[in-house]
Parts: C-alpha cells; structure tokens; sequence
C-alpha cells in the first residue's frame, strides 16, 4: 500500500558517507529505501537543507541547477557523484508567490545549485533523479516560529502533489561523533530524541502545546549539548509547518553510533 505524504523531515547523515559504503550510515540508507518502497510518488519536490541559509528564503529557480560538492577531505569518487534532477522554475515562482503572499519577503535564486543535503538522500530515496527539485533556503536568523510560518505558507503546493522534504540531522554535535567519552554524550542524545519524538509524534499534546514546545526546543533535555547550532533542526520546524499535526510516521535509527529520527506527515 502507497503512502501519500505531505512533508518529511529526514536525517541526512554525514557528507557523502551514505553514498561511500560507510557501515555508520546503513540503518541510514535502509531506512530511506524502505521509505521509499511506500511513498506515492509526488509531482516534484521542494526541499530545506540545513547547508543553506540566505538572509531572505531563497528558492532556486533554474532549470538545471548543478551540484555544490560543500564538504571536504573525502576520496575523489565524493567529487564526482552525479544526480542530474531538473528545476522546476514554474513551482519556483509559485513558491516566491506563497511566501511573498505570508509577508516572508522571499527572492529567487538562478544560480544556486543543490547541496548534499540535497543529492545525498535524494540519491537514496530516488536513484533516478526522475522528479524535478526546487530547494529552497533557511533563514540566516534561525527563527523558529518564521521557520513554522514559512511550512504554512506552502500548504497545497502544486495541488497537494508536491513533497516537501527537510534534510537536516536530528542530532548535530559534530565533536561527539569522535569524542573519546560517549557516556554522557549517549545520554543527551538519549533524552533529547526522546523528548522530539514525543514532541512530534504525541497525540496528546494539543496543536498549540505542539508548536510551543517545538519554539522553545532550548528547554528540551540536551538540546543544545546535541544542537549547538539548531540550523540542522529547523528543516523540521518547517515541515512541521507544512502539516500542524502530530506526524504520521516516525522512525527511529542509529547515524555514526548516535540515535537520529525520521518523521513523515
């Protein structure tokens, strides 16, 4: 049975990893195939990488956006991945309509290409680049509530049909990944997922108790020991936005030795 989904706010790993064999990103990679093998194929997809941030939402609007090879220190092979996914220069523009229309003074971008956070589980979760992509930026403020206002603001894209994906990592502390001592690192990371996916996931919490807690994410056990920087968090602020529901699905998986999340509306 298909699956129609509204947004997916995915954890993408680290660099290319998930494309190199790395065994810390199989659960990874399974899971976004397995995903994959549910979903109802959308018309195209909008997507929110955490490696984007402009000081106004910014949305690609080419045709044929190249790819931004933005990390460093990995084999050739990182530097020749290829995802030849097209624009959609159409969508682009009802994107900047919607959010010009909720105040979000929003430009567009024809020379921006796609980042890792873009090709990386894109590459996983559909191998053939079939469907056009518009990516479409952070805001360089790292406001929570503009990040929830932006997702309403693209409610029924493309009648409905469009995929809103978020691709950031629900735990971010880059110096725990190889830090020496993990007990107490396993322990935030620990307490923190757990409070997300009650705060996501939780059918008791009332719609605005919902985002309330997502706006004051800081006061969640861990919260900043696992995002020192929440960049890689408000992909999901946004595709929260999209929805303002308790998510559909969730899935809970180890990234690199620590627990990360998916969650699907």
């Amino acid at each position: 049975m298909t699956r129609h989904y509204s947004s997916f706010y995915l954890s993408h790993g680290g660099g290319p990893m998930p494309l190199l064999g790395d065994p810390g990103h199989q659960q990874m990679v399974d899971r976004l195939k397995a995903v994959a093998q549910t979903m109802a194929t959308p018309s195209a997809i909008v997507l929110v990488s955490a490696h984007w941030e402009a000081d106004r939402p910014s949305i690609t609007s080419a045709a044929s956006p190249s790819l931004i090879y933005d990390y460093y220190g990995f084999e050739e092979r990182a530097y020749q991945i290829q995802y030849p996914a097209p624009g959609a220069p159409e969508l682009a523009l009802e994107i900047h309509q919607k959010l010009h229309q909720a105040g979000l003074s929003p430009q567009l971008d024809e020379q921006r290409g796609f980042d890792h956070g873009m090709f990386v589980p894109l590459s996983i979760l559909f191998p053939e680049a079939p469907l056009p992509v518009v990516q479409l930026s952070l805001n360089s403020n790292l406001d929570v509530a503009q990040h929830i206002e932006m997702g309403r603001a693209l409610k029924g894209l493309g009648d409905g049909k469009v995929l809103v994906i978020g691709s950031g990592f629900s735990f971010h502390n880059m110096r725990a990944f190889f830090a020496p001592d993990q007990g107490q690192a396993n322990q935030a990371n620990a307490a923190f997922e757990r409070w997300l996916i009650e705060t996501c996931t939780s059918p008791r919490l009332s719609e605005a108790q919902r985002r309330e807690r997502l706006i004051r994410w800081e006061q969640a056990p861990g919260a900043r020991f696992c995002h020192p920087r929440e960049e890689h968090l408000l992909p999901l602020m946004l595709c929260y936005g999209v929805n303002e529901s308790a998510a559909s699905e969730h899935h809970e998986l180890k990234i690199l030795g620590k627990r990360a999340s998916f969650y699907l509306w």
